[in-house]
């Protein structure tokens, strides 16, 4: 499965038996959430629609210090202590493994760091020039239903990138959103990986804007083999994080907000 609902296995289990293929000092595990040892700067709010808080990360954003200030701001908002937020950023490059990521599926490290996440899913890459949106949404206002809630992330993705002359599709055997190019061939442009404790959701999407495509191919990507990565740059769009910022700001409502009564 692509998420889960909180109730995961030890990620440790995941890589026990195959840290000898990968540089230890690259395997590193997100530090606990604590609210007071992140930096405030990573959560940047440039406005409040409808109650929740829409922020951007500062520069570029380690991965470790993405998760601490998530876990903590999920705990806040479900204590009532803080609003759902959606929070636009970028990562240095990295890979992830998520609960489901296989050893065989980390081809080439290239001395790109490896994180282990407890989102679902497989391997993933992230860098510089792709849009990483970290979803940070009460269920229990929403509908407890995880499925629904990527279903919302895969049409707020489809509709976004639709205002940017982009067809994106859905794909029933492989999580993602996928764009077909002339000659036939399937390539990924957005890939979705999602967390969920007591309810509210972390983690969320990435849409790749004008990231190094090579990068990629040092892991098999959500563990899809058969199929490319694509991007806006490589499909010869010419949209920058500005752009594609605005064009997911304005689809939300039409997904999200007339799923709860919002």
């Amino acid at each position: 499965m692509p998420f889960d609902e909180g109730r995961i296995p030890d990620p440790g289990n995941l890589i026990k038996n195959w840290l000898g293929s990968i540089e230890p000092t690259m395997l590193r595990k997100p530090p606990q959430a604590d609210a007071n040892t992140h930096d405030p700067e990573l959560f940047r709010t440039l406005e409040v629609a409808h109650g929740v808080d829409w922020m951007r990360g500062s520069s570029f954003v380690d991965y470790p210090a993405a998760v601490a200030a998530m876990e903590a701001r999920v705990e806040a908002i479900r204590q009532g202590a803080a609003r759902e937020a959606v929070w636009f950023l970028e990562h240095p490059p990295v890979y992830t493994a998520g609960t489901s990521a296989r050893p065989e599926e980390l081809l080439n490290q290239g001395g790109i760091p490896v994180h282990r996440t407890g989102r679902g899913g497989r391997f993933t890459y992230h860098g510089p020039g792709q849009r990483v949106v970290y979803v940070m949404l009460d269920l229990r206002r929403r509908g407890q239903d995880v499925r629904a809630h990527v279903c919302r992330l895969e049409q707020w993705i489809i509709d976004a990138l639709s205002r940017l002359g982009v067809h994106g599709e859905r794909r029933r055997d492989r999580i993602g959103i996928w764009v077909v190019r002339d000659d036939g061939r399937e390539e990924k442009i957005a890939a979705i990986g999602v967390r969920v404790r007591r309810w509210v959701t972390y983690h969320g999407m990435a849409i790749n804007v004008s990231p190094d495509l090579a990068h990629f191919q040092g892991i098999v990507p959500c563990g899809i083999t058969g199929h490319g990565v694509t991007s806006l740059r490589d499909l010869g769009v010419e949209a920058d994080m500005g752009v594609l910022d605005a064009a997911l700001s304005a689809t939300y409502s039409a997904t999200f907000l007339q799923m709860n009564g919002s």
